[in-house]
């Protein structure tokens, strides 16, 4: 159920106030908005395009994945643009919805690469952006980039550590990844004075320091009495280190059925369903605390611009803000 203790989210950017609200669930697309089962590298077809129909429907977020390389035993290329690059042509091609990146892989960036990309990202959208951080699961990036892989928690740890100075005028700060004298400064700085960061899983921390660090947790589809139990534990966190409510959000893969009372059936970390039951669905997760899920169209087998109307004519009328 709902902890009904913790109160209102933080104020973060526009992006932020637009996808969360506590005891609300909206829905965002994780690009690229295609569909392609067979293949680990998308055609990226008519995707800005989509993006734009994203908008125009009243989605609340569309998501990028940052994915370094093409990593056979992953599987998954995700959009292929570098994120940043991506995110400032979309910030220019899109109006309202909200940009989010799920998730930039930190311990593989410096952090001051991360802060000025993202904080440009943020004025250029007019603070339209969410900021989501891992530390990364693909073992074969690293050596590409002469980066240790048993030691990315602590380079993921410090590098929030360093973002969030970067947001300070003239910042002081001493970390492993540099040292912040007070006598530069970084530009531009984040419309809402912060980057509004969103830790994904574990990242390699404790479950304590991702409840305090973070500005929200980004998780997957579990069944509903162990989605219930790691979302109260989250939040339970952030109640006895006397913390502000923060949301939760969870990817989800589906292939809506043209039949909208067609049964569920599963595929990866999602399923394939007519909408009645992706309505049901939502409606459970929202009660077990989940503010926003990202939507993975890689599997559905309908007309893409097709699926993204119906869902928005089925979904959007209750579940946005």
């Amino acid at each position: 159920m709902l902890n009904t203790q913790l109160q209102d989210f933080p104020t973060i950017n526009r992006a932020y106030a637009q996808v969360f609200q506590p005891n609300k669930l909206t829905l965002g697309l994780v690009v690229p908005l295609e569909a392609y089962p067979d293949s680990a590298v998308p055609g990226m077809v008519q995707h800005v395009e989509r993006a734009q129909l994203a908008d125009q429907l009243g989605f609340s977020a569309l998501w990028l994945r940052d994915v370094p390389f093409n990593v056979p035993s992953f599987g998954d290329a995700g959009q292929i643009f570098d994120p940043f690059v991506y995110l400032g042509h979309l910030a220019g091609a899109t109006k309202s919805i909200a940009l989010g990146v799920a998730s930039i892989v930190l311990p593989l960036r410096h952090p001051a690469h991360v802060a000025k990309a993202a904080a440009s990202a943020d004025a250029l959208s007019g603070g339209r952006l969410l900021l989501g951080v891992a530390s990364g699961d693909r073992p074969e990036e690293y050596p590409a980039m002469n980066m240790d892989f048993a030691t990315r928690g602590d380079r993921f740890r410090d590098s929030v550590d360093y973002i969030r100075a970067m947001a300070k005028d003239y910042p002081v700060a001493q970390t492993a990844q540099g040292s912040l004298a007070g006598r530069a400064d970084m530009l531009p700085k984040p419309t809402g004075g912060r980057l509004p960061l969103l830790i994904t899983g574990g990242s390699q921390q404790t479950p304590d320091w991702v409840a305090q660090n973070g500005d929200g947790w980004m998780t997957y589809p579990r069944d509903p009495v162990s989605q219930a139990r790691v979302v109260g534990d989250y939040r339970r966190r952030i109640a006895a280190s006397g913390g502000q409510n923060k949301p939760v959000m969870q990817s989800l893969y589906v292939d809506l059925q043209s039949d909208p009372s067609a049964a569920p059936s599963p595929i990866h970390l999602g399923f394939s369903s007519g909408s009645a039951y992706l309505k049901h669905y939502l409606r459970e997760v929202q009660s077990l605390g989940i503010n926003h899920v990202a939507l993975n169209l890689r599997f559905n087998r309908a007309d893409i611009e097709g699926t993204m109307e119906r869902l928005a004519d089925d979904l959007l009328s209750e579940f946005s803000l």
